[in-house]
């Protein structure tokens, strides 16, 4: 199945260079483009894209709002940040409001593409230096006094508080599986109970869930 895209961008160069180079990869199509988080909204509900490719600083509506909206909508559609800042003060904030993965703008055309396909897929995607800064902000939570029950936690069975946990270290659903040594398809019934349990969209919001919770701290 084609992977529908939406690019959203202020920038006409860099909306046209991820369109050639994304149409260019088997089964992904870009079916349109926004200059703005508010055409952003009108345009996923219009083409109802899979994937929104959302940059963050934009003029009338930024990336980050957008992205609130999107997701409020509970529309289909994953979005995927992209930024030029690898220190971006919205990298915690986006994933809080709902992005399923961040990438940097200097990605390669193979890795954006890659990274159009694990969003599809339901996985998480964080670029390596983005996630030292979201360490970052996870490890500010340790300061803060841990609640005894975080709400939601205590619905989840051990098991699924256990792969929760190796969700939220960044592992897929092969690699929990291998370390649990169960089969692939358990570790996705669990992923699917956790997500419905816990009210939350994908494993992306998992992870920080577990980490906001103190279920996991960062090393």
């Amino acid at each position: 199945m084609t992977i529908r895209v939406l690019i959203v961008d202020d920038q006409m160069m860099v909306r046209e260079g991820f369109s050639v180079l994304l149409n260019a990869m088997e089964g992904i199509e870009v079916v349109g483009e926004a200059v703005d988080g508010r055409e952003a909204i009108a345009q996923v509900a219009a083409l109802r894209p899979d994937v929104v490719l959302m940059d963050i600083r934009m003029p009338l509506m930024n990336g980050l709002e957008a992205t609130r909206e999107i997701v409020a909508a509970d529309t289909d559609a994953k979005v995927l940040v992209l930024t030029t800042f690898d220190l971006d003060e919205y990298v915690y904030q986006a994933l809080r409001a709902g992005a399923s993965g961040f990438l940097l703008k200097d990605a390669s055309a193979r890795q954006l593409a890659d990274g159009v396909r694990v969003v599809a897929a339901g996985e998480a995607l964080l670029a390596p230096s983005v996630t030292k800064r979201l360490i970052s902000e996870f490890s500010k939570l340790a300061e803060t006094p841990r609640v005894a029950d975080p709400a939601g936690l205590g619905e989840l069975t051990d098991r699924e508080k256990e792969v929760l946990v190796l969700i939220a270290q960044g592992l897929s659903n092969g690699e929990i599986a291998g370390r649990l040594i169960v089969a692939e398809s358990t570790i996705k019934t669990h992923v699917s109970r956790i997500l419905v349990k816990l009210g939350l969209r994908d494993r992306t919001q998992a992870a920080v869930f577990a980490y906001e919770t103190r279920l996991v701290t960062p090393s």
